[in-house]
C-alpha cells in the first residue's frame, strides 16, 4: 500500500484543515463585529426621519412665514395706494372744484353784466 499516507501525513493534514478552520472562524467573527445590529439599524434609521420630518418642518414655518410677510407688504402697498387715491380726491376737492367754482361765478357775473 504505497499510496496510503501516513500517520504523520493525515495529522499534518488534520492540523492545518484545523488551523484554516480557526481563521475562517477569526475572519467570521471580525465580520459579525462590524455588522450593525437590526435594532440599532432601526434607531437610526428613526432618528434620520425625525430629523428630517423636524427639518421639513421648519422649512414649512419658514415658506408660511414669507408668505405672510408678502401678503402684509401687498396690503400695505394697496393701503398706501388708497391713501394716494384719496389724497387726490381730497386735493381736487379742497382746491381745484373752489377755484372752478370761483371762476365759474366770475365769467357769469362779467356774461350778465355785460347783458
Amino acid at each position: 500500500m504505497p499510496n496510503d499516507p501516513t500517520l504523520g501525513e493525515v495529522m499534518r493534514r488534520l492540523e492545518d484543515v484545523r488551523q484554516d478552520l480557526k481563521e475562517d472562524f477569526r475572519e467570521l467573527g471580525i465580520r459579525l463585529d462590524s455588522k450593525v445590529s437590526m435594532e440599532r439599524y432601526q434607531l437610526e434609521q428613526q432618528a434620520r426621519d425625525t430629523a428630517a420630518a423636524q427639518l421639513a418642518e421648519r422649512i414649512k414655518v419658514i415658506e408660511e412665514a414669507r408668505e405672510q410677510e408678502a401678503e402684509r407688504k401687498r396690503q400695505d402697498e394697496q393701503k398706501a395706494a388708497d391713501r394716494r387715491a384719496a389724497d387726490r380726491r381730497l386735493l381736487f376737492s379742497a382746491i381745484v372744484a373752489p377755484v372752478l367754482m370761483l371762476l365759474l361765478t366770475v365769467y357769469i357775473q362779467a356774461r350778465g353784466a355785460g347783458a
